[in-house]
């Protein structure tokens, strides 16, 4: 093979079974992946330095094509109401087909870290077909020095081939697109889909089946820390704001997406963020804006403006998930380090379309295990097809598609370590305030700043608070500088009736997602479930 790049001699792709008769293309960086990329007509440049691809039929992720190999170490471990079995003859099928594939092609190899704890992390190398997907997760996940490529030996390989097309009849697979994940041996195959978030989250669901037995619990969640060491943690869900509140100016970017909480504090698992930038501007997102628009930057599925080339980010017509790939150093205040000491609050995002939840509440360790598990947001009317009304979103520990393991794992390891560090933890409601999605507005932006400074800075405990009669969680009364009014949501609703209605159904509807978690948790945790009789009142 025509090998080319920096890489441990001893560690080769032979060592996975693959072969090329083209060439093999070694951590190459961004330079160089601008111009394969541009020359292979894959991708575009922006006006302002970004490099722009589009991922074809696939915007988003395949959940539906993702699957975990059923062997004797899985079988009685993994979550399989959630998850979709492979039998391991299927995927050797798969494998052998991809290597199959892959001969002839031109190849791009990385090979980086998931996790920025040395004691606990996850060498990775990551196999492309297209040398954007290569500059896409060398911007995600955490690159070595040039010095220790020469000694790298991975433990997960993960090969993209986009232009693979699965066989449902060969291969047990539901279409020609496919994510099969082999957590014995760490391997990943994906095919018929470009869409390169598939490669970060298969690293995220490797790093939620292997923490767990080391005491570690993996977090979908942003996280920042303050000028005296105070970290926190946000939870939530797309487009509740997880990226977009974690990068504040006053405080230091952990990261945007994924962490780990251990005996030794906090880390992350990523190099890098991966922000949704429909309707970026520069005066909301200064920071993620600036990251979005520079050279090195990978934008994917953004329109660009015919004659300056500069993106168009309130331009949906390709997708609502166009999304702005860099890495983490681009935002000015990131951490160096990735890591940062026991945090002192936990934050849970809902962007409540029902427009019931108040915009922050303060959540005894109980409750906060309850909206843990219940990882609830709202979608809303015209995000997705059929869709008309604002709809209830429930994914366990804000996470779901990428748990290997019962959620209740994972909520009894949060649940532990709230306790044994007194942490604070709060619900925060990105969504709606007087009235539904289409009738009330969207919660101002400033008031939620406003309301998570102090939270943060622990001015926020000495509020007075009342106890909301749905849920049962404390909700602030007065807070300096913010519209007393948003803080009790049912005085924003014109027809108070119909907010009393409104917050009933929007408590059945927890109390009907719950139902499957009740064998799993303690009373403490059931008597935190909201009324209905409560809301009816």
């Amino acid at each position: 093979m025509n090998e080319i790049g920096q890489w441990n001699r001893a560690c080769g792709i032979g060592l996975s079974g693959l072969t090329t008769e083209g060439s093999v293309y070694y951590n190459l960086q961004a330079p160089d992946l601008y111009r394969e990329s541009l020359l292979r007509g894959e991708a575009e440049l922006s006006g302002d330095g970004a490099l722009v691809a589009h991922t074809g039929q696939h915007t988003g992720r395949s959940p539906k094509d993702k699957f975990i190999v059923r062997d004797r170490n899985t079988a009685d471990v993994v979550w399989w109401n959630a998850n979709q079995p492979m039998e391991l003859d299927a995927f050797e099928r798969l494998r052998a087909d991809f290597i199959a594939h892959a001969v002839g092609r031109d190849l791009f190899v990385q090979d980086l870290v998931g996790g920025a704890d040395p004691a606990r992390n996850l060498p990775v190398r990551v196999v492309t077909e297209m040398a954007w997907h290569s500059l896409f997760i060398r911007n995600l996940l955490i690159r070595p020095e040039l010095a220790e490529l020469e000694e790298f030996l991975p433990r997960m390989t993960i090969i993209d081939l986009p232009s693979f097309r699965a066989d449902p009849e060969r291969h047990g697979t539901r279409s020609e697109t496919v994510i099969a994940i082999d957590l014995t041996r760490l391997i990943v195959l994906i095919g018929g889909t470009a869409y390169a978030g598939e490669m970060k989250k298969a690293v995220f669901t490797a790093l939620n089946h292997l923490l767990p037995e080391q005491g570690v619990m993996p977090m979908h969640c942003s996280a920042n820390v303050g000028p005296s060491g105070d970290s926190a943690i946000f939870f939530g869900l797309s487009g509740t704001g997880k990226t977009t509140l974690s990068a504040d100016p006053a405080r230091t970017l952990i990261g945007d997406d994924e962490h780990g909480w251990g005996p030794d504090g906090i880390f992350n698992f990523e190099g890098g963020c991966y922000a949704k930038c429909i309707r970026l501007s520069p005066e909301a997102e200064p920071e993620i804006f600036a990251a979005s628009t520079r050279f090195g930057a990978v934008l994917e599925n953004v329109v660009l403006e015919p004659v300056t080339r500069t993106p168009d980010f309130d331009d949906e017509s390709k997708t609502e998930n166009t999304r702005s790939a860099y890495p983490l150093p681009f935002i000015p205040n990131a951490s160096a380090s990735g890591r940062a000491g026991q945090p002192k609050n936990v934050v849970m995002l809902a962007a409540d379309a029902f427009g019931v939840m108040p915009p922050i509440a303060k959540l005894t360790p109980a409750q906060a295990m309850y909206h843990f598990l219940s990882g609830y947001t709202a979608k809303v009317a015209g995000t997705e097809r059929g869709v008309t009304e604002p709809t209830p979103e429930f994914s366990a520990c804000f996470g779901s598609p990428f748990l290997p393991r019962h959620p209740s794992e994972y909520g009894a390891l949060l649940k532990r370590l709230i306790a044994e560090h007194g942490v604070s933890c709060w619900l925060v409601n990105t969504g709606w305030t007087g009235g539904p999605y289409g009738v009330g507005r969207r919660m101002p932006i400033k008031a939620t700043r406003a309301l998570l400074s102090a939270a943060l800075d622990g001015s926020l405990n000495e509020a007075e608070f009342r106890t909301d009669p749905s849920f049962g969680f404390a909700v602030p009364v007065a807070v300096p500088g913010v519209d007393t009014s948003i803080l009790d949501p049912r005085s924003t609703w014109a027809d108070k009736a119909a907010y009393d209605r409104q917050a009933k159904k929007l408590v059945g509807m927890f109390i009907d997602n719950f139902a499957s978690f009740e064998d799993h948790v303690d009373h403490a945790v059931l008597g935190a479930a909201p009324r209905v009789l409560e809301a009816a009142e």
